[in-house]
């Protein structure tokens, strides 16, 4: 009898640990990314950010580099202001910490260049390959523009416009503030499922939402959000779990 019931504690433990590794291997199969791009509110650099130890590194006015903490120094980037699709080739400076809440923290040059809207500073950002056509083609290089940066005052600046549509053909975006906070894309539902529940269990968020994008494509949000406060609150309040990329999309 001693014996069964050994027996069957050892089955017990065998079946969880299979059954916990099942479901561990389940929630990681998140739908890959090619290459990184984030969607999100960045921090326009000035000293006062410095001087409050809000952002732990300074930025010149005048300069191509941006803080991101998800890319090594010196990586290309496309950056693109969403609401008006203007975008800039601009690298990656030192590591330096910031707000959770920003996806990036940037020069005032770019964040002018850009024509960013500073109570809604929403921004893409996109690694470019070494390789990139892109680089070779479209984007004035870094070097180029960090020697014209030197010796011309912000306001007189001209960078070219990086867009493929002209001006007056661009996309008008909603003026309308509604966001999401994506969490991730998942393949299988059952996947979505489980990283729901954790987010409720695991987090002040109670009302974590499922989307099916594609027929293969399951992705977790929260939203919709209306105001920046809000929306900063729930991004926080998910940065608990400590995932490597969330973003924040806008709602057409």
């Amino acid at each position: 009898m001693l014996y069964k019931k050994f027996y069957f504690i050892l089955f017990f433990i065998w079946f969880t640990g299979c059954t916990t590794n099942s479901l561990k291997n389940n929630i990681v199969k998140k739908v890959p990314i090619n290459n990184f791009t984030n969607k999100g509110f960045t921090l326009i650099y000035d000293d006062n950010l410095y001087n409050k130890k809000i952002v732990s590194k300074k930025i010149n006015e005048r300069s191509l580099i941006i803080f991101q903490k998800n890319l090594k120094k010196n990586t290309n980037v496309k950056i693109t202001n969403i609401l008006n699709e203007k975008s800039i080739i601009a690298k990656v400076g030192k590591q330096a910490n910031y707000p959770i809440f920003n996806n990036s923290v940037i020069s005032i040059r770019i964040a002018k260049e850009l024509n960013l809207d500073i109570n809604e500073p929403y921004i893409e950002i996109i690694k470019i390959n070494d390789n990139s056509l892109f680089v070779a083609k479209k984007a004035v290089t870094y070097d180029e523009e960090k020697t014209v940066a030197n010796k011309v005052p912000v306001n007189n600046i001209s960078i070219s416009d990086l867009n493929k549509k002209k001006e007056n053909n661009k996309i008008k975006k909603s003026k309308k503030f509604s966001y999401n906070i994506k969490i991730a894309d998942f393949y299988f539902k059952d996947s979505a499922l489980i990283m729901q529940k954790r987010i409720k269990e695991e987090t002040p968020v109670n009302k974590p939402k499922i989307k099916n994008i594609t027929n293969n494509v399951f992705r977790v949000y929260l939203g919709p959000f209306d105001n920046i406060n809000s929306l900063k609150q729930s991004f926080n309040d998910i940065n608990i779990l400590q995932f490597e990329n969330i973003e924040i999309i806008k709602n057409d």
